[in-house]
């Protein structure tokens, strides 16, 4: 195999794919990049086994061929060489490298341990405004869970009706967003992992236009601008969130929602660290009182509100609140609660296409 490209457009083209390479894993073949260099394209293709990304990018072959490199150094490599004409050849010892007057090997595997990937579009299809699809991911996806104990949480339910809704949870909060669909092949729910549509949304360069998602046996296909997405979804139960959603609430407050993060910010500031990162908000008739409490000092702040109900005081995770605050777009936001101890939920105080639910944190101070 051998190939001249410029190294600006395949160092952005390692950057998209290098994504999907495996890390700490016990198949060497997993932290590759598979290079196919045939015709008048060379692609680039890594996967871990869940996540495949695939890119091509243009170059004058002078051998076709295969071969795979090393993710990671290939990635780091030839991301300081943008800007430069680039030569890439297989030898004896690996990969040759060429640039200027300058070379270097990298040592390398043969392209027949790499697994196929099957980049076969599905039978079901759903189709939406790339806006839509990227607004939708980041007002969900980071609501996720991180850790393996429950796998399925830390993928998004989507659900593919008349709109695109979606639910996120992590066991302490939980979001609802729903955003409309163009076209769709009929009606399928499946658990998508975070960190794919996470990757899906960074493809998206061009909100204005349509983009199509393909489901087939447990599998998602993606593709935007010669980069295509293939991932496993994930099987099994996934929590309903009617039953989760409260339907009615004792006190609900609605107040200006930059000014509740500035005075949630600052009381976040002095329990940096503390594991519950708890701040307390008490709601009175006319007014919101954010409060925090630590070894290092404390803040007490008052927000103005429109109160209708009960007044209550409840304490949670302020990073829970923040994130959710700035997920919501609206000038105004609403939140709705139902005492100290049950969880409550933030919205806009106009549009309804987003909903988060909150666990609240006993305070035992």
């Amino acid at each position: 195999m051998k190939f001249v490209c410029d190294g600006t457009s395949l160092s952005e083209a390692i950057g998209k794919v290098s994504k999907a390479c495996a890390v700490r894993t016990t198949a060497p073949i997993m932290e590759c990049i598979k290079l196919s260099a045939f015709g008048e394209e060379v692609t680039l293709l890594a996967s871990d086994g869940e996540l495949s990304i695939r890119k091509s990018v243009k170059a004058e072959i002078f051998e076709e061929g295969e071969v795979c490199v090393p993710g990671k150094l290939f990635s780091d490599f030839i991301g300081k060489l943008s800007g430069e004409e680039i030569s890439i050849a297989t030898g004896d010892k690996g990969v040759e490298i060429r640039y200027r007057d300058a070379g270097t090997f990298m040592q390398s595997l043969p392209a027949e341990e790499f697994p196929k990937i099957d980049f076969t579009a599905g039978e079901n299809s759903f189709t939406m405004k790339q806006a839509d699809l990227k607004k939708i991911i980041a007002e969900t996806t980071f609501c996720c869970a991180q850790d393996d104990s429950r796998p399925v949480l830390k993928g998004c339910l989507m659900e593919f009706g008349d709109r695109l809704d979606m639910t996120a949870l992590d066991g302490y909060r939980l979001a609802i967003a729903s955003v409309p669909i163009l076209a769709k092949s009929g009606e399928k729910c499946i658990i998508c992992p975070a960190r794919t549509l996470s990757e899906i949304a960074r493809m998206l360069e061009k909100e204005d236009e349509e983009i199509t998602l393909y489901t087939q046996g447990g599998m998602l296909l993606v593709q935007s601008e010669g980069t295509t997405v293939v991932s496993r979804l994930y099987q099994g139960e996934f929590i309903r969130k009617e039953n989760v959603v409260p339907s009615s609430f004792a006190t609900v407050v609605t107040l200006e929602k930059e000014e509740l993060i500035a005075s949630v910010e600052r009381a976040a500031i002095l329990i940096r660290g503390d594991k519950n990162n708890l701040v307390t908000l008490e709601i009175g008739t006319e007014n919101v009182k954010v409060s925090s409490v630590s070894d290092f000092g404390n803040v007490a702040e008052v927000v103005k509100a429109q109160t209708e109900g009960v007044e209550t005081a409840i304490s949670m995770n302020a990073k829970y609140l923040l994130d959710a605050l700035h997920a919501l777009p609206e000038e105004k936001v609403v939140l709705s609660f139902n005492g100290a101890v049950s969880p409550f939920i933030l919205k806009n105080a106009e549009g309804k296409d987003s909903l988060y639910l909150i666990l609240p944190v006993r305070n035992v101070a």
